[in-house]
């Protein structure tokens, strides 16, 4: 199904436009000018969640050295500005204990300001697998008016036209062509291919989504290791896969032989859900009305297995 132009919706090469001149002298807007580090707030916008600490170290002791030479994006926002991009050199700028930095003032809506942000992170082929998918649904939803958790189902009625499974119908002329251009513009990843393989990551589990999301295991190895129904093989398998550097072909090799193993029946299989839980609890810290009502079930737990 072919997409048609959207007339009355802004391109994203637009705010790709955009983005490549956020460094431009423009009438009436500030450029290179120095402000106050604590009078730059984070953008609610940004694409990237987890930032290498030795990397960002490392981006301090040159700002220490050098200072920071390209200027962050920022736009006006009550009481300083708040960043539309440039998160990682602000946050190295914080770590070499730097008062002010140079930056360029944009009058940016929040759409410009998130789609900036989205669109040089995706283009940076800068995000792990994880941050990529949720930056796709991000922009997807803010071109299509509609929450992320509305843009997914969407994506794959579209897939399902695209194979003729159901009729083209079953999306509107307006959003098969913004999706479509929004795929394109990227032109890193097709809608089949993100459906397929990369919504599904955003369904893994938590521990392995962690590791995922910190660029610690490739999302091949950890879609593997998923499969592993079991919580307590499944983080064995994990933690080996960790520790030992095993190759795609071992962790699926050792995945089989667990999935070949035989049942542990239903007491072990508590066992093994009460250790995850245990291992859980020692990550967290509980609010006061959290640890009364973890007491509580513990109490009541423990005087079931008395009664039995």
């Amino acid at each position: 199904m072919s997409a048609k132009p959207n007339p009355n919706t802004s391109s994203l090469r637009e705010a790709m436009k955009l983005a490549q001149r956020k460094a431009a002298v423009e009438p009436g807007l500030s450029a290179d000018r120095s402000v106050p580090l604590e009078a730059i707030r984070l953008s609610p916008f940004q694409a990237r969640r987890f930032f290498d600490p030795a990397a960002l170290e490392e981006l301090a002791q040159s700002l220490r050295l050098h200072g920071m030479v390209q200027p962050l994006l920022v736009r006006p926002a009550e009481g300083g500005f708040e960043l539309v991009h440039g998160e990682r050199r602000l946050r190295a700028a914080r770590l070499a204990g730097l008062a002010e930095v140079p930056v360029v003032v944009r009058e940016l809506s929040d759409q410009q300001a998130a789609e900036i942000n989205l669109v040089e992170n995706l283009q940076r082929e800068d995000l792990n697998p994880v941050e990529e998918t949720r930056g796709v649904l991000r922009l997807l939803g803010l071109r299509l008016g509609l929450a992320e958790s509305e843009v997914v189902p969407l994506l794959g009625t579209l897939r399902e036209a695209e194979r003729g499974k159901v009729s083209h119908n079953a999306v509107g002329e307006n959003e098969s062509s913004i999706i479509f251009e929004v795929f394109s513009s990227l032109g890193r990843i097709s809608l089949a291919s993100f459906v397929s393989h990369r919504l599904p990551l955003l369904g893994l589990p938590p521990e392995i989504l962690e590791v995922l999301e910190q660029g610690r295991l490739e999302y091949t190895k950890a879609t593997a290791v998923a499969r592993v129904k079991n919580p307590d093989a499944r983080a064995r398998l994990l933690r080996e896969a960790l520790e030992q550097g095993l190759t795609l072909v071992q962790i699926k090799e050792r995945a089989r032989q667990l999935a070949a193993a035989p049942a542990a029946g239903p007491k072990a299989d508590l066992a093994a859900r009460l250790a995850l839980a245990g291992r859980r609890l020692r990550k967290v810290t509980l609010s006061p009305q959290k640890q009364r009502e973890v007491d509580a079930l513990l109490e009541r737990l423990l005087a079931a297995l008395e009664e039995d």
